[in-house]
């Protein structure tokens, strides 16, 4: 049962995550172009593009694409459920969704910057995977870097911007908790 509780999650969240990077590459006005962010656009767009003539676009938010991510970490949550125990109450599964949603953001953030790091050591620049995770992570990294230069040639945003993360995430949790609690 754990293996198939782990290819649920992991497909599920997959799937959520490169609904988020859609947002995201909205968001920071990265290159439609680049063959990752048309792979990105098809695998979303059959589901996403009907629900955007329905829902706007808010302040650069595709809120189409969110609600739909929602729906993804709900139904992924819906899943789980049914797999476990079979017995379901809709209003934990839209919280726990919402939740998943949030967890997800934080996950996607975390790697975009983890494949940035590494992609920086061993690409020589003409990947387009790299250009689309500079475009994502660097409004994230350039501020810390305009507080903390590097340092004898060590650029510490990276570091600064993954504590943050972490200390933001376990922050949303305990506020999360404290909210079901």
């Amino acid at each position: 049962m754990n293996a198939i509780n782990f290819l649920v999650d992991t497909i599920f969240d997959i799937y959520i995550m490169l609904v988020l990077i859609r947002v995201w590459l909205q968001v920071a006005h990265a290159d439609f172009y680049n063959p990752f962010s048309q792979f990105v656009v098809k695998v979303t767009q059959p589901i996403v593009g009907p629900l955007r003539r329905v829902m706007p676009t808010v302040a650069g938010l595709d809120l189409a694409a969110i609600f739909f991510a929602f729906f993804v970490a709900c139904l992924k949550v819906f899943a789980l459920t049914m797999i476990r125990n079979g017995f379901f109450n809709w209003q934990v599964i839209l919280t726990s969704g919402g939740i998943v949603l949030i967890t997800a953001v934080f996950k996607l953030i975390f790697w975009v910057l983890i494949l940035r790091a590494i992609l920086s050591w061993v690409s020589r620049g003409d990947n387009p995977i790299e250009a689309v995770m500079i475009q994502l992570s660097e409004p994230l990294l350039s501020p810390v870097r305009r507080v903390i230069p590097p340092i004898g040639g060590l650029d510490l945003s990276m570091i600064v911007v993954l504590i943050a993360l972490q200390f933001v995430e376990y922050l949303t949790s305990d506020l999360i908790n404290r909210l079901i609690s």
